[in-house]
Formats: structure tokens, sequence, C-alpha cells
């Protein structure tokens, strides 16, 4: 943690030789005082406080200018720390494979990047300040005390010992206490963040009270972590004042015995209560400085995994970036497994021609959008080999095969802005032209115009101001502008009406031409023009071919083709039947009176 804040090494430096500087004077004031005693009051020398208080004067005018510097250099520091650190978790974020956000709930993510920076930040600044400022106060005093009057100060040092024993005890049980503080949270966020975000399905299915329960579990849990962390920070503090009464009471009845005899000046007595109070504050003052690092250092640690997390999929030395991916795609003998023991994909062969579409079409869980995030290189087959242009695609770059891939989704992802910045969203350098010609192949450009400022509408978050047809032909906008070499439609159709789905057909078969797509569809009316049809079950190819030769084979194809029809032509009679019972049935207007 200290390595952020020693890339601003001026900064770091000064910041720390201000606190000591300034931790440094409140020991010379305290020596000052003694000499206010015992050199002018006891003595009778009044003029001796002309100097004296010329000393006070010039060390507090000095003591004012260093608590500003560190505190302005405080503010510095942490304002770069959280930018430093966002900024290598957002990178991170981006290199990291599918697979580490398959297994990390999204709130915990959330947490890190959004709250956790802030507590490390202070931790390193106000932390730090309470640490040094603590160890300078704690060793000026000793060496001032030292100075003094040894012996006293040797029976002072004495209770150090103590000290630092029930500092280490109690500290191991506040951290602990607040990690689990952390981990709690982190479990509410995400819960938060699912609650928010299927708010409608809570709500269609009941699930309000059931949820309330699930969530007061969560907050019961995190209230007894940290009422066990406050309870040991209370109990921290009176073992420590009680220390530091035998301290002092050590310094009255030892001082006050020799100053009987004259080996002692009132000065040096009020000067070593003065010491002893500078070396229990800082300790006195751990139960909140503990309670507060460990509470960072639970965040510091967390934040740190994600920045330390290493992407599984990285590119091999000297990878290639082809000027193209243009050519053959061919999947050999290849395994995928999500979890050990569980293979989605296995002995999966096929090999695509260029210029070639192919549609992917099976039960739901066979592997069909697997095989896309393979050939995405968002995972690596177990076993096997993918090739494309002949090469297998590992001696590539992960840039060079994801630049060249355009991707359309079931569920159409769009960015907070305007239509015209999400549809240049993959190629920033795109003219407005380009823009407009891309829509007008997707066929969004008339519903595009007809929006309330056009191109430069907000779409809102998440897209939520468009309905699901038009965030679609966005998105395949977004993707014909970017001239991919390779197409993915994974289930582009699924989710929209016919009129906007008879669109996105124009549009993909205009975007499909001269390159390889792969189409992945449930509606396998959308995909009978496919020049070849391969249909997957349990991870395997079952059968493939053109769409009339497998309806001749009569196979699983056939099987899956027919009963959808059947499927879709009751749904239609039942329509049908539908609208003449309310035609028989609709009333005659009332008249009006």
């Amino acid at each position: 943690m200290l390595g952020l804040a020693a890339r601003r090494k001026l900064w770091f430096w000064g910041f720390i030789s201000t606190v000591a500087l300034v931790a440094l004077s409140d020991s010379v004031f305290t020596y000052l005082k003694k000499l206010v005693i015992d050199d002018a009051i006891t003595p009778g020398k009044p003029e001796s406080l002309w100097w004296i208080g010329g000393l006070f004067i010039l060390l507090s005018i000095l003591q004012a200018a260093g608590v500003f510097t560190f505190i302005y250099l405080a503010g510095l520091l942490g304002e770069r720390i959280q930018y430093d650190l966002r900024r290598s978790m957002f990178t991170r974020l981006q290199e990291l494979s599918f697979s580490y956000f398959d297994r990390t709930p999204v709130g915990w993510i959330m947490s890190r990047v959004t709250s956790d920076p802030s507590k490390v930040a202070d931790l390193v600044t106000w932390g730090l300040l309470d640490t040094t400022w603590a160890t300078m106060s704690i060793v000026s005093a000793m060496v001032f005390m030292l100075y003094l009057k040894w012996d006293l100060g040797i029976l002072v040092f004495l209770t150090i010992p103590v000290l630092v024993f029930a500092g280490a005890l109690f500290k191991q049980r506040i951290i602990r206490q607040y990690r689990k503080v952390r981990q709690v949270n982190s479990k509410i966020t995400a819960a938060f963040n699912e609650t928010i975000t299927g708010v409608r399905v809570i709500k269609a299915l009941g699930r309000e009270e059931r949820n309330l329960r699930e969530f007061r579990g969560r907050t019961d849990e995190m209230y007894r972590a940290g009422f066990r962390a406050a309870w040991l920070s209370a109990l921290f503090l009176p073992i420590v004042q009680g220390i530091g009464a035998v301290a002092l009471a050590t310094v009255a009845w030892f001082g006050g015995a020799q100053a009987v005899r004259g080996a002692i000046s009132i000065g040096t007595i009020q000067a070593f209560i003065g010491y002893v109070t500078f070396m229990l504050w800082p300790v006195q003052d751990l139960a909140r400085v503990f309670s507060e690092m460990q509470h960072a250092i639970a965040s510091a640690e967390r934040s740190f995994s994600l920045v330390d997390s290493r992407p599984e999929i990285v590119d091999r030395p000297g990878a290639l970036s082809p000027e193209t991916l243009r050519g053959t795609v061919e999947f050999e003998r290849v395994a995928f497994w999500y979890k050990e023991g569980e293979p989605v994909l296995e002995d999966f062969s096929l090999r695509v021609q260029e210029n070639e579409s192919i549609a992917l079409v099976g039960p739901t869980g066979g592997g069909k959008t697997t095989i896309a995030s393979l050939l995405c290189r968002f995972y690596e087959p177990r076993r096997g080999v993918i090739r494309i242009v002949g090469r297998d695609y590992t001696t590539l770059a992960q840039k060079a095969i994801q630049s060249r891939i355009g991707v359309v989704l079931q569920t159409p992802h769009l960015f907070s802005g305007t239509v015209r910045e999400n549809i240049r969203y993959g190629r920033l350098d795109a003219t407005e032209e380009e823009v407009a010609e891309a829509a007008r192949v997707a066929g969004a450009d008339e519903f595009i115009r007809a929006l309330e400022k056009g191109y430069e509408t907000e779409v809102g978050q998440g897209g939520n101001r468009l309905s699901t047809g038009q965030k679609q032909l966005i998105s395949l906008a977004r993707a014909i502008l970017v001239q991919p070499d390779i197409l993915i439609m994974d289930e582009a159709t699924s989710s929209v009406d016919t009129v906007t789905e008879a669109l996105i057909q124009r549009g993909m078969e205009s975007l499909m031409r001269g390159r390889i797509a792969f189409v992945i569809a449930h509606r396998l009316s959308t995909i009978r023009r496919a020049s070849r049809i391969v249909v997957v079950e349990g991870g395997r190819i079952c059968e493939q071919g053109a769409h009339a030769d497998l309806l001749r084979a009569r196979g699983k194809y056939y099987r899956l083709y027919t009963q959808q029809f059947r499927m879709e032509r009751m749904r239609e009679l039942d329509l049908g039947t539908a609208h003449s019972l309310l035609g028989a049935t609709d009333p005659s207007p009332i008249p009006s009176p």
C-alpha cells in the first residue's frame, strides 16, 4: 500500500517529514514550559520570559506552517492514491478473462471499485499520519525524559512492553471482526444489485418477504461482527488508561520523593507528566486508530486481490496480429467445461469455409453459445485446437481476434450516451455518413430519425429509453459499422416482434455477405437460408446439412422444425379463435346522450 504513496516521492517524504517535525515541536513546547518554571518563575527572573516567549512564538508559527503543509499533502496523496487504485482496478477488469466474472459477484466488484479506494487512501494518508505522529511523539518524549532524568525515564519505560502486548493482543481480534464486516458488506452489495436489477421478476413472483428475510439475515451477521469489533475497541481503551495511570503514579511517587530531597526540579516533574501523556495519548487513541486502520486494511486486502488477479487467457510471446481473419475456421476435437466433471463440449469438430454461414441449433444447454464464446476466445478449449486462417488461434493476439469478430447478442446492451455514440462504439473514427449508412443497412435509420433528437437522442442507462427491438437494431448497426471478418448472431431475433425480426433479417443478410457467419437460433424459421445447419446436442454434432436435406433426412432437425412449426400454427389458430370470439361478443357502442 505504501507503494501507492511512494509513487509521488516528493509529496510522500514531504508529508512524513512535516508530520514528524510537528510531533517533535510538541515535545519542544513541553521542554520550554519546564524552562518557564525552572529558569524564570522559581529563581524569580522575569527577564528570561522574553527569550522563552520568543521561542514559543517562533515555534508556534513553524508548527502552524507544518500543520498546513501535511494536511495539504495528505489531501493530494489521498486523491492520487484513489485515482491510481481505481485506474489499476479498472485496467485489470478490462484484462481479466470471462471466467473471473463467472465466479465473482457483480456486487463484490462494485464495492471494490467504488467504496474501497477511499478507505485505502485514508489508511495510507491519515493512518500514516497517526502512525508517524505517534512514533515521533513516543521517541521524542523518551529522548527528553532520558535527558532530564534517566533513572525516572527508565521506570516509565517499563510500562511500554505491557502497552505493546495489550495492543498486539487486541489488534488481531479487532482486524478479524472487521474482515468479516467487509465480507458480509460485499454480500449485501450483491443482494442490493440483484434486487434492483431483478425488481420486475421479484414483484411478479411475490418474493419480497423471502428476500427481506434473507437480507435481514445478512445485515444481522454484519451487525454482530461490527458489534464485537466495537466492544473490543471499547475494552481496549480503559486497559490502556489503567496502564497510563500506573506510569503517572510512578512519576508522582518517585519524582515527588526526589523533589523533597532537592534532586529534581518542579519543572522537570511537570515535563515528565507532559511526556508520559505524549507517550500514552497515541496508545490510548490506538483503539480508534485500530478500528479505522483494520477496517481499511480489510478493504485494501480485497482491493489488491482484484489488482493482483491474473487473466487465465494471455497472449503468447510474439503473438501474431494478421490483417484479416477471412479464410477458414476449424474446430478440431474441441472439449470444454466450465466446471471440472461437467463437460459442455466433447470431441467437437467443425470446419467452416470462407463466405459460409453456419446455423447452430439444438436444445438449450447443448453448447451453442459456448461455441461462439470459444471462437471469440473469451475462453480457450480444455482440449483440442481452434484454427483461424490455418493457424492455431492461441498463436494470435486476443485483440486481433476480438476486434475482427462482430457479435450481436440476444439481449442487446447499449451504453449511456447518444444513439450515434452507441453505433460508433466499436469504431470511434467513423464519420457521420458511415454511421448513417450502417443504420440504413441494419434497418434502424427510419426509427432513429423519428426520435425527438434523431441520432443525438440519449438512450439512457442500458438503453432503457428504447424498446428491445430498437436496441437490437442499433446493436446490429454497430456490428455493421465495424465490418467484421467473422459474424456471430446469438439469438438476435428471439426477443423482438415479427416486423422488427424482418428488419433484422434483412440487415443480417446484408452483413453476412462475403464473410463467415455463425447464427445461433431457437426460432428455426430464421435460419433456413444458412449455408449449413449444425444440430448440437450434449456438446456434440448430431447432424448437419442444408435445410432441405435435413428435413428429408427426418432426424433431429426435422423433429425440432416440425414441432416448432406445429406450435406456431397452434398459436396462430388460438389467436384467430380469440379474435373471432371478441368480434362476436363485442357489444354495440353506447350511443351518446
